[in-house]
């Protein structure tokens, strides 16, 4: 070893750094080699390990599955409302874990998902005898109150039409989120209005609407006085437009909305009346919701009364007009007048039903702000393209419901609504003053 050393000293540097590289090579190669052989006999593999509570695990994933049990629809609730007692217990103790588990039951059809969140959250609680002694309690709570079947208890959502009314909106559930966010406005405000608005056509005319509407599903759109599915007036539209204009309106909405409705022709009264009047796309007719919602709100708070927070006000704003929205103190919700079954509702009370029914809540979710105000200006690419949802549908002609009908005139029902109902025969909204 010492004769290899001394003859190593000896040789030129070139030589001595090559030596040095190529023992350095052999002992990676060598530790490649090593390793390869190590995988190759299986010493790395993690054989794993039986977890100390695998019996507990499988006792959850065993629990009894609702899925393929016949069971009533009192049986089912009954379930329920004993899981939402158990989840209550829960909360006492650990309110995050319910509010979490609250909402994966919400998303499920099996109230048995609860009983398995619960014990599976069970292997590391240390109370367990108290959340089970309080869920015990208010089980026995509800046993003195017997499970009882009964409709939905807002009488006007029992009608028939309320489930087809329910599926036309849904297919239109992307228009009116985007309508809510061009105009800054919670969607679910813009179908409070569409319904409101809807219920009222079906009503008018029940049985017309009974044949169409239900078969087909699909929004009326009125071509008559009141245009469009919200059955707005020329004189609104027109109005919202000089709104979005006229920074000292009362109603203005700032800069960044000013080009929301720009025209694309110079003939802006029939352009408007396409818009409204349009049977495959109702985006115009949700945006001008949006934008008269929006412009009567920021007009109370300019004048000192805050209604964000009241839909049954904003819903009868809207129905009743700009001209008899006077901001004052303690004011109070009505509009039409409408007839569902053996009651009266009036528009702002069905808007207000709706609102907080908890219906159509996954499309149509509550926000914490109904109201926000963008300071970004709409691009020429974004005018564009909300421009371009003007379909190319056959609309009746604009200004034939004035038209006295002789022999040059054309008939208001000369061009039929596509979907057979005669807009002409349904009477225009009653207005009341709030």
């Amino acid at each position: 070893m010492k004769n290899i050393w001394l003859e190593f000293k000896q040789r030129p540097t070139w030589r001595k750094i090559c030596d040095i590289l190529l023992v350095l090579f052999a002992l990676a190669g060598a530790a490649i080699i090593g390793a390869w052989g190590l995988y190759q006999l299986g010493v790395t593999n993690n054989r794993g390990a039986v977890d100390k509570n695998y019996r507990y695990l499988m006792s959850v994933s065993e629990i009894k599955n609702l899925k393929d049990a016949k069971l009533t629809q009192e049986q089912i609730d009954e379930l329920w409302a004993l899981q939402y007692a158990r989840l209550a217990a829960l909360a006492r103790f650990y309110p995050e874990n319910a509010r979490l588990m609250l909402r994966a039951a919400q998303c499920s059809d099996d109230p048995v998902v609860v009983d398995r969140m619960i014990a599976a959250a069970q292997l590391y609680m240390e109370e367990n005898d108290s959340i089970d002694h309080l869920a015990d309690r208010l089980a026995a709570i509800l046993a003195t109150s017997p499970q009882q079947q009964r409709g939905n208890i807002i009488p006007w959502m029992s009608e028939p039409a309320w489930p087809a009314l329910k599926e036309a909106i849904l297919r239109d559930s992307a228009l009116i989120n985007e309508a809510g966010r061009l105009t800054g406005v919670e969607p679910r405000l813009i179908v409070g209005c569409l319904i409101g608005e809807q219920i009222r056509l079906f009503n008018s005319k029940r049985e017309m609407f009974k044949k169409y509407l239900g078969p087909v599903k699909v929004l009326s759109v009125q071509s008559q006085f009141s245009y469009g599915v919200n059955g707005i007036k020329d004189f609104t539209a027109e109005a919202v437009e000089q709104h979005l204009t006229d920074p000292t309106s009362e109603f203005y909405m700032g800069k960044a909305y000013e080009h929301l409705l720009d025209f694309e022709t110079d003939d802006h009264a029939t352009e408007r009346y396409n818009r409204l009047v349009d049977y495959r796309n109702h985006l115009y007719s949700y945006i001008y919701t949006g934008c008269i919602l929006h412009q009567t709100m920021l007009q109370w708070r300019r004048a000192g009364y805050d209604i964000s927070d009241r839909p049954d006000l904003l819903f009868t704003l809207f129905n009743v007009g700009f001209g008899q929205s006077v901001p004052k103190p303690n004011p109070v919700p009505g509009g039409s007048h409408i007839k569902v079954g053996e009651r009266d509702y009036t528009f702002g009370a069905i808007g207000f039903d709706f609102y907080y029914s908890g219906e159509l809540a996954e499309a149509f979710p509550f926000r914490r702000e109904r109201f926000v105000s963008s300071d970004k200006p709409l691009s020429a690419e974004d005018i564009a393209r909300i421009q371009d949802n003007m379909s190319d549908c056959k609309r009746p002609e604009y200004g034939s419901e004035y038209r006295t009908n002789d022999s040059t005139a054309k008939a208001p029902d000369s061009v039929p609504d596509p979907f057979g109902i005669d807009h002409s025969s349904v009477a225009p909204a009653e207005h009341t003053a709030m």
